[in-house]
């Protein structure tokens, strides 16, 4: 069986207003929704891509402070 995880999880969102998609990056991080995960790295993926370098390092700031903790 061939899934392509990536279009799955973009078109169970493509209808999906802002409002939609921040619930559901919410509820996934309040419930530590490990199903989630999958859909979480997705969500990066495509924030990573369309992000020019001020916002990568931005991310990256971000993450390599929050791990640190």
């Amino acid at each position: 069986m061939d899934i392509d995880i990536r279009k799955h999880i973009i078109n169970n969102f493509k209808d999906d207003d802002i409002t939609t998609l921040r619930s559901a990056i919410e509820e996934s991080i309040q419930e530590k929704d490990e199903i989630a995960l999958p859909g979480m790295g997705v969500f990066m993926e495509i924030l990573w891509t369309d992000s020019n370098e001020e916002m990568k390092q931005e991310i990256l700031n971000i993450l390599h402070n929050r791990i640190k903790k």
